[in-house]
């Protein structure tokens, strides 16, 4: 870091998820969803009178996927076969009360990811405003997906709860498809 570079202050690390046992040993580690998207709504609806909605999103999408890759290294345990990364996923994300996975169409020659997460943490339950919201998650998807493969994927939502769906569906495609 150069003399004219400011110590980043919240620079993320997975320990400041904290000791909750130590730090909440009566409420423990389970919070409502309401919590988690006053956070995440209030944040994002003052980002976007900050900075507007493009920058936001990209915002959203970049968190998403440090938190994707945090989450890979952190939470899921070491693996090389597609078929256990895909099982251990969905387990993990069902227990931690993230979503539940499920993987539609997985074609790695042709570059092509389809999945979905129903009961997500996002939106599930939101009422209709015809746009998809889950941008985070993109980024989350996309970071899993390439701190696994060490390739590189663009991630989208194609359908969401938010649209009339009742699940949401991302769609992650290679950046540069093997040939």
């Amino acid at each position: 870091m150069s003399a004219s570079t400011p110590a980043r202050k919240y620079a993320f690390r997975w320990e400041l998820l904290g000791d909750l046992r130590l730090g909440r040993p009566n409420i423990g580690p389970i919070t409502s969803i309401h919590a988690y998207r006053l956070m995440q709504f209030t944040l994002r609806d003052v980002l976007e009178q900050t900075v507007g909605t493009e920058q936001t999103d990209q915002i959203f999408y970049n968190a998403g996927k440090l938190a994707g890759q945090q989450f890979y290294q952190n939470a899921l345990k070491p693996m090389h076969e597609l078929n256990e990364f895909i099982r251990e996923l969905a387990l993990t994300l069902r227990e931690w009360g993230i979503g539940i996975m499920r993987v539609e169409k997985l074609d790695i020659e042709q570059g092509e990811i389809i999945l979905t997460v129903s009961e997500d943490l996002d939106c599930s339950g939101l009422p209709e405003i015809d746009t998809e919201i889950c941008v985070y998650d993109e980024g989350f998807i996309c970071g899993l997906l390439e701190s696994f493969t060490g390739l590189s994927f663009k991630v989208k939502e194609i359908d969401c709860w938010c649209t009339g769906d009742r699940t949401c569906r991302f769609r992650a495609e290679l950046i540069s498809p093997r040939k």
